[in-house]
């Protein structure tokens, strides 16, 4: 099998930190949005117009860019393209698998958020938003990728990633 090809490790934080910009803005327009009020009685049209879920819904589409095709996602072209050429080469690199699971649990989280807003329940985008804020500036600010030890958790558990050992 074909050995995994390693990425900057300093690529996902730059990403991390514009998500956790995002998500900060995104989870004040929820607060002061229809989200946390009287969300049952707003139509559908309301709830969809809430600029917390358009913002919300924006970075849900930029997870899904990033599961789908990293190489082309934006904050990721941004990275190589302005950000890496005017730092020093890099010293630490990592398998691109834990990153990109990452950032589908960042997908999920915001899809979740997204589709219970629309069903008229209070607080679930703001909280949604939140936790992957939470999320977000921990990579960012810390190195620590939630989604990455999960999937490192279930790699250990063999439940994700596993190579099938080669036949002798």
């Amino acid at each position: 099998m074909p050995e995994v090809q390693r990425i900057d490790v300093r690529g996902p934080r730059f990403a991390a930190s514009i998500t956790a910009v995002l998500l900060l803005i995104a989870t004040f327009l929820s607060l002061v949005g229809i989200a946390t009020g009287d969300l049952a009685s707003a139509s559908l049209g309301a709830r969809v117009a809430d600029p917390g879920f358009l913002l919300v819904l924006v970075i849900a589409a930029l997870f899904l860019w990033g599961v789908v095709s990293p190489r082309t996602a934006p904050w990721g072209a941004l990275y190589r393209s302005v950000v890496r050429p005017r730092l020093a080469p890099p010293t630490e690199f990592e398998d691109p698998r834990p990153p990109r699971f990452a950032q589908g649990v960042g997908l999920f989280v915001t899809v979740v958020g997204l589709l219970l807003h629309l069903a008229g329940v209070p607080w679930a985008l703001p909280i949604a938003a939140a936790a992957a804020f939470i999320a977000a500036f921990l990579n960012a600010v810390f190195g620590l990728c939630l989604g990455c030890q999960l999937y490192l958790l279930l790699q250990r558990a063999g439940l994700i990633g596993r190579r099938r050992p080669s036949a002798a």
